[in-house]
């Protein structure tokens, strides 16, 4: 745990100054351990980018703004108690989302091997006994159901869905992070899959575009839908 807390110690004050003000506007209360975990886990990321190339953002200030804030903008539309994060990455929004809500059992799932350790090493060193990183391609992951399946960058939202159709419960959902061009992309969706709510997400310090897409494939009666 020191050389956890030495790796807490070389943060600069920016980030911790800009996570704070960043969940303020969000308005999500944490813990002072939560807090601790979410600028360890910022710290790890720095560390481990330098090595592996886990991300293309450099700046530690615009990981907290890019990764950390923009993963915590949906916690709010995250509800459980299962989810899984395709296509993870190192860890996002997964790592964030599990943070926030100790309840939340998060499955993450990513083909590539340098970025799985690296999840397995934030897992350990933050203590995250909800998270279960999987290293596996998302066609032959097998573990189900998931009350919520959600992707961050997966390549294309007809993918994301064709690719996971089977993972979701019955009545479960599909939760698309998306930029703002996603009605193309919402016109070639596969039959029996519906869109049930739209929600625009404004992240701390960004100016680009954000939102979450809910997905179902039940005719629940559609929502804040434009």
């Amino acid at each position: 745990m020191s050389g956890f807390n030495t790796l807490l110690a070389s943060l600069p004050p920016s980030v911790s100054k800009r996570l704070e003000e960043g969940l303020d506007q969000l308005g999500l209360e944490v813990s002072a351990h939560q807090r601790e975990q979410l600028l360890g886990f910022v710290a790890l990321l720095h560390k481990w980018n330098k090595a592996y190339n886990l991300t293309a953002v450099r700046d530690i200030d615009d990981m907290v703004a890019r990764h950390v804030l923009d993963s915590a903008s949906v916690a709010p539309h995250v509800t459980g108690p299962r989810l899984l994060d395709v296509g993870a990455g190192p860890g996002l929004p997964g790592i964030v989302l599990a943070i926030l809500n100790p309840a939340l059992a998060v499955t993450l799932v990513d083909s590539n091997g340098k970025k799985v350790r690296f999840q397995r090493q934030a897992v350990m060193e933050l203590g995250l006994s909800n998270v279960t990183p999987s290293q596996a391609r998302v066609e032959t992951f097998s573990e189900a159901p998931f009350d919520q399946v959600i992707s961050r960058a997966f390549a294309s939202l007809v993918d994301f869905v064709t690719l996971t159709r089977e993972l979701p419960r019955p009545g479960g959902q599909w939760l698309a992070m998306k930029g703002p061009g996603a009605d193309d992309e919402l016109r070639q969706l596969p039959g029996g899959v519906t869109l049930k709510a739209r929600h625009p997400l404004k992240v701390p310090f960004e100016t680009a575009e954000r939102q979450l897409l809910i997905l179902t494939v039940d005719s629940e009666p559609q929502e804040g839908v434009e």
